[in-house]
């Protein structure tokens, strides 16, 4: 200890700081790279994060990861910094610029944690990439993709001991704690019903994809890698940086959107687990007399999706839960006014966990207002604010990541996360079932009269621990994906 108070903090930087504490203190420090126990930084210490995705959500994710500037931002990727990246450049302007993630966590050795901002496709690939090289991931909602994707970096998140989180905000509302204790003091009984909607999507969907014209490529676009694991093609114009939402090559729809926001309260407050089935209804666009148009590469402009799951802790009887998407919602409850709007403001998006005893209701659970409401049969309502006062950005979700990046794997902090991946993988599973629902619903072949007919229109019973449809082996596409060369999850 003598020679540990001989050391002067303020003149060595934070790796000769863990590297000489480690060797020469009983305050024993372990750097990330070190197996055998929770990776440890000194919560005085500075991390060093980097972006993947710098523009839209990333601005505010890398922002709002820096903590007012106590971590050092010591990287920016993006495949196009001339459009809203340039702001994350405007914030940290010492930042070393790559536009291939891989590159950079191969070449900035020092990185500690990184966020991931970017279309639904990258999410995989490049969480993938980081934690293989011990770094700690924040990754933005939906997790992944696809299903095996969500489960296998569930699985490396465990194995490397990385501390991860995924992005729906809302998990750290405080106003969530109002839902749980409800349903934890049975104040609506057993829940038998839960009902979710959106007016999502709100960008181009249910339409032919943008015919390919090379020639309206922005110069700074790096088009090859915001394709990453995507067919190659040449450049489509009214992809980046939105629209690709609504491509299953890029984006995962309206599910993947707001579905681990809208999802999520139902399945954290009633410990929810795999779905044991899925089926789908879609919407037709009739362009032509009697034939519907079809596009099975995009997502249709709204779908109905029904899933089902086991009787859980939290409440004793089998759980249906139905989704709708595009504006469709559910009718509103015979127990609730009738101007009283249903989930959020306008009904737009919401959720109601529908009970023996009475209904809660409440607003999507991103950084609007939860608008948390409890209608019981007897005439009891309780409501929560329908204004939050928020005393961090977005409920301190990133914030409380980065400080679980330092207290280290298996801390407290870590433990305490509310949508670590070893949450957060199982529920985008369960919001991308919705996804493999509707794909397989578009499937067709030829039938023995030479006729196109769809073939897998029926409900798909689904083995969650081994990630399989039992009854139509075709939907088993739709777990995973095809990659291309140097991009595999």
């Amino acid at each position: 200890m003598k020679d540990n108070k001989k050391i002067n903090p303020a003149k060595i930087n934070r790796r000769s700081f863990v590297k000489k504490s480690a060797l020469a203190s009983s305050i024993f420090i372990v750097p990330r790279h070190v197996l055998g126990g929770p990776g440890f930084i000194s919560p005085s210490d500075r991390l060093n994060i980097a972006a993947i995705g710098a523009g839209g959500k990333g601005i505010s994710d890398i922002k709002n990861a820096s903590v007012n500037g106590r971590e050092r931002v010591a990287a920016l990727c993006d495949v196009d910094f001339s459009g809203s990246a340039a702001k994350s450049i405007e914030n940290f302007p010492k930042a070393k610029l790559y536009d291939d993630f891989r590159v950079m966590l191969d070449k900035k050795k020092n990185i500690d944690a990184v966020t991931i901002s970017t279309p639904d496709h990258i999410h995989g690939p490049a969480a993938k990439w980081a934690m293989e090289r011990g770094i700690h991931v924040y990754v933005q909602k939906p997790m992944t993709h696809n299903i095996k994707e969500a489960r296998a970096l569930t699985q490396m998140a465990r194995t490397n001991k990385i501390v991860t989180q995924m992005g729906n905000q809302g998990g750290s509302n405080p106003l969530l704690g109002m839902v749980q204790q409800w349903i934890d003091e049975d104040k609506i009984g057993a829940v038998s019903k839960v009902q979710v909607w959106t007016n999502r999507p709100v960008w181009p969907q249910g339409i032919e994809m943008p015919k390919p014209d090379a020639s309206l490529k922005p110069d700074a676009l790096n088009w090859d890698l915001w394709l990453g694991p995507a067919t190659e093609r040449e450049f489509v114009p009214n992809l980046h940086p939105f629209n690709w939402r609504g491509w299953w090559d890029f984006g995962t729809g309206a599910l993947g959107d707001v579905g681990c926001h809208l999802i999520d309260i139902p399945f954290r407050t009633l410990n929810l687990k795999y779905p044991t089935d899925a089926e789908c209804s879609v919407a037709s666009v009739f362009s032509k007399m009697w034939t519907p148009d079809y596009y099975p590469e995009g997502c249709p402009p709204s779908s109905f999706i029904t899933l089902h799951f086991n009787a859980t802790d939290k409440s004793k009887s089998p759980i249906e839960m139905t989704w709708s998407d595009g504006g469709i919602r559910p009718s509103h409850p015979d127990i609730i006014p009738a101007n009283d709007d249903i989930g959020g403001k306008e009904s737009a998006n919401g959720v109601l966990i529908i009970g023996e005893k009475g209904i809660i209701s409440t607003n999507i659970n991103d950084s609007s207002p939860l608008m948390p409401k409890l209608y019981l049969n007897d005439g009891t309502t309780e409501f929560g604010p329908e204004v939050e006062e928020n005393l961090e950005p977005e409920y301190g979700h990133q914030r409380k990541w980065i400080d679980a990046c330092k207290a280290g794997f298996g801390s407290d902090e870590h433990l305490n996360l509310t949508s670590s991946f070893d949450y957060a993988g199982p529920m985008t599973e369960t919001v991308l079932m919705g996804n493999l629902a509707i794909r397989s619903y578009m499937l067709q072949r030829e039938n023995s009269e030479g006729a196109m007919e769809f073939f897998a229109r029926k409900k798909l019973l689904w083995d969650g621990e081994n990630m399989r449809i039992t009854n139509m082996e075709e939907a088993n596409l739709f777990v995973g994906r095809t990659y291309r060369k140097g991009w595999e999850v």
